[in-house]
């Protein structure tokens, strides 16, 4: 019997899910700790104890966790970095650093060069490697006691050539120093693509202290299975694979909870509205999988391309402040959040909140509902549109068609929402809505993702081409901690770029497989 623990991480609970094949066994949900490792044994420990299961018996451990997101938004535990980008004279205009905050760039960058070398679209180098300026500037981020380094080129995603020759280069000199290369992490865009491996290697020292972390709850708790981490595309790496990639784990919350709502309902088209404590993310299913953002991404005011969910967060959740101001009535978004349990009503503390409305209305039992017996009809009423409100026009923002759509409804929050809002065609609420999240960390599989763009001149060089792309997200998968014979190709796609001559065009290819369990 394959036993899963999924464990996700959030800002108020830590919540924890066992699963056997499609059966859920039981879950709860744990304070976070502060320092969230704690949190974690707490919840797996409850877990195992209330289901009756020994800790030699589960087969694997999957996380989800906020910790390199929170770093990065927080400016916390960051390390300096030395960024290094090939293609000079032609790359010059922008250096690495300019669009990034002021507190932000004083404590990731470490320095900065820029070398000569990189590849115009098709292929062809702009100029050789100078291979010597290279060894400079690693000298120079040595005598700082520096212990990262980012790498990007021009068009790396089309020819990767120059970054790895320069990782072999940074190898030579000293084997202690940690590289991240921009075609190993970002999509078309120089400096997203450059923003995203500086951010990675930031992340990096930090990534293995949170390794040996987890790695000491489950030998604490006994449990010798391996631990798999979430990614934000709602699928699964190793933990050797997050020390190197951390940057991959961005927004995995909001996309393990598109992918437990699936697993759970059954549907592979819908939107998702998970209602947490103080915010609601609002996702799009597509073929059981989020769709992903089309547009860059801020992280921290940083301008990223890696791959990202499409996410919408508003600030309704079950510790919203309620308000009643002359005859109109406001929710949130500023919320007690984690102090709900003093500071709502209904746990005797002095402040309306959502989880209020939602007693006092009757369709939630929790907390003393004496307590709020008194509040006027019309303010229930009016709070209770209020937030139907707020979902509707959320909703509305996320869809692509004008027909009504399926809705799972997902989350602690998820009490809060009776009545189905306009522009959906079915409300469904799934039996441990309120930890859809650990199970989808549980249910994650591997994937492998390429981007790159090819010359494609005839149908013999778009046949290359898409065999090559799918051929590199396969071993990208591999080495996440695929099993190779049960990988699948989920999407390929070729896009014409018309403003580049030449046949230049973009291939998309993401491949999805199973675990390799005991390898």
């Amino acid at each position: 019997m394959d036993l899963r623990i999924g464990v996700d991480v959030g800002g108020t609970n830590t919540d924890a899910a066992l699963l056997s094949g499609k059966q859920v066994l039981g879950s709860v949900k744990r304070p976070t700790t502060g320092d969230v490792s704690s949190g974690i044994s707490d919840a797996i420990a409850a877990l195992i104890e209330d289901c009756g299961v020994s800790a030699d018996r589960i087969d694997a451990v999957m996380i989800g966790t906020t910790h390199f997101t929170n770093a990065f938004v927080q400016r916390r535990e960051l390390v300096p970095v030395y960024a290094i980008r090939l293609g000079f004279p032609a790359g010059r205009g922008i250096p690495p650093f300019s669009a990034w905050p002021d507190d932000l760039r004083s404590a990731v960058c470490g320095g900065r060069t820029m070398v000569a070398g990189g590849f115009e679209f098709d292929g062809r180098e702009i100029g050789a490697l100078d291979e010597a300026t290279i060894a400079t500037a690693v000298d120079e981020a040595k005598e700082m006691g520096l212990t990262q380094i980012a790498v990007s080129c021009m068009f790396s995603q089309l020819n990767a050539a120059h970054e790895q020759r320069a990782a072999e280069l940074i190898a030579d000199i000293d084997p202690k120093l940690e590289v991240s290369l921009s075609s190993e992490l970002g999509r078309v865009g120089l400096l997203e693509r450059e923003n995203a491996a500086i951010m990675n290697a930031s992340l990096r020292p930090l990534a293995k202290q949170i390794t040996a972390a987890f790695n000491k709850a489950l030998t604490d708790l006994n449990i010798t299975a391996p631990f798999f981490i979430s990614q934000n595309d709602g699928t699964l790496m190793s933990a050797d694979h997050m020390q190197k990639y951390p940057v991959l784990t961005f927004a995995a919350g909001p996309t393990n909870s598109l992918r437990g709502a699936a697993w759970l309902t059954g549907a592979s088209d819908a939107i998702v509205v998970d209602i947490g404590g103080t915010t609601s993310d609002i996702g799009v299913l597509v073929s059981n999988f989020p769709r992903q953002s089309s547009v860059h991404v801020d992280v921290g005011g940083v301008r990223t391309n890696f791959r990202m969910p499409d996410v919408l967060s508003i600030g309704l959740g079950g510790g919203s402040v309620v308000r009643k101001q002359d005859d109109r009535i406001t929710v949130g978004p500023d919320s007690v959040g984690y102090k709900l349990h003093t500071e709502g009503l209904i746990f005797g503390g002095q402040t309306l909140t959502t989880s209020d409305i939602a007693v006092a209305s009757g369709h939630a039992e929790f907390g003393d509902r004496a307590r709020v017996a008194e509040l006027s009809k019309d303010l229930v009423a009016g709070a209770q549109a209020a937030i139907l409100a707020m979902l509707e026009e959320a909703i509305d923002r996320m869809k692509t068609a004008s027909g009504d759509v399926p809705m799972i409804l997902v989350g602690g929050g998820s009490v809060l929402v009776d009545e189905k809002p306009r522009g959906v065609s079915e409300m469904l609420r799934p039996e441990h809505a309120g930890v859809a999240n650990a199970i989808g960390a549980a249910i994650g599989q591997v994937s492998g993702e390429v981007d790159r763009i090819y010359a494609i001149t005839d149908d013999e060089s778009r046949k290359n081409a898409l065999s090559d792309a799918e051929n590199q997200a396969v071993e990208q998968a591999v080495a996440a901690g695929a099993d190779r014979s049960s990988i699948e190709t989920v999407n390929i796609e070729a896009v014409p770029l018309q403003y580049l001559p030449g046949g230049a065009t973009r291939v998309v290819c993401r491949v999805v497989g199973d675990l390799a369990m005991g390898e």
